[in-house]
């Protein structure tokens, strides 16, 4: 481990849920995943992990259908002091699948909602997308729904692999202009690959670190 920087060293399943009162018991902050159907969400958090088969991965859209929390640590060395962190990422069922009916869209959209704007304990939302395609109205209106919610969104573009660096960049840029993003507030992640682990395993942790003044769970080596 790199000194100074975070890396994840624990992660756990802790609950499914689709109402508050199923919830973890345990109040720690939390981190949100949220993407349409097939961005790779449950690869990214398997990589992001490094947890083979904590997230399930399947092939059939729209199969996350509850709001899932797992339970990480962080862990860093600054100075010679181990600090750790706890939290909550929580990963939540993607959107735009076209295998469900409509009440269970219905549903969906309500009890994510209720989870987005009611949670005192959310601190980051990170939206996957696709890079492979053009901005999707449903992308852009989930960002603009995010944002709405007061909450910070990390922007992911997913599975760059799967095309050129330029057409990378280019795609890159193009989401920027489309949703008004500067540099700090969109990425690439290739989860075959782990590429960008580091630097988005350092955004979240920046929502996450206490305020002035406070300090990090210690534990002297």
């Amino acid at each position: 481990m790199a000194i100074n920087q975070w890396d994840l060293i624990k992660a756990k399943y802790t609950a499914s849920a689709v109402r508050p009162d199923q919830y973890p018991a345990t109040y720690l902050e939390e981190v949100a995943f949220i993407g349409r159907s097939n961005v790779g969400k449950s690869s990214l958090i398997n990589s992001l992990t490094r947890r083979n088969g904590l997230a399930r991965v399947s092939g059939s859209p729209g199969k996350t259908q509850t709001i899932n929390f797992y339970e990480l640590e962080g862990k860093r060395i600054f100075e010679g002091t181990d600090q750790r962190k706890q939290f909550y990422l929580v990963d939540l069922p993607g959107y735009g699948f076209a295998r469900t009916s409509k009440d269970n869209k219905d549903q969906w959209s309500g009890f994510i909602r209720k989870y987005l704007s009611g949670s005192e304990h959310l601190r980051l939302v990170c939206q996957l997308i696709d890079i492979r395609h053009k901005p999707l109205d449903s992308d852009i209106e989930c960002y603009h729904w995010l944002m709405g919610c007061g909450v910070p969104v990390q922007i992911i573009l997913t599975k760059s692999d799967k095309v050129s660096k330029n057409m990378a960049a280019s795609q890159k840029a193009l989401f920027k202009r489309e949703l008004g993003l500067d540099d700090e507030r969109i990425m690439t992640y290739t989860s075959s690959q782990h590429t960008a682990r580091g630097e988005l395993i350092a955004r979240i942790m920046e929502y996450l670190q206490p305020p002035d003044g406070e300090v990090y769970k210690e534990e002297r080596e």
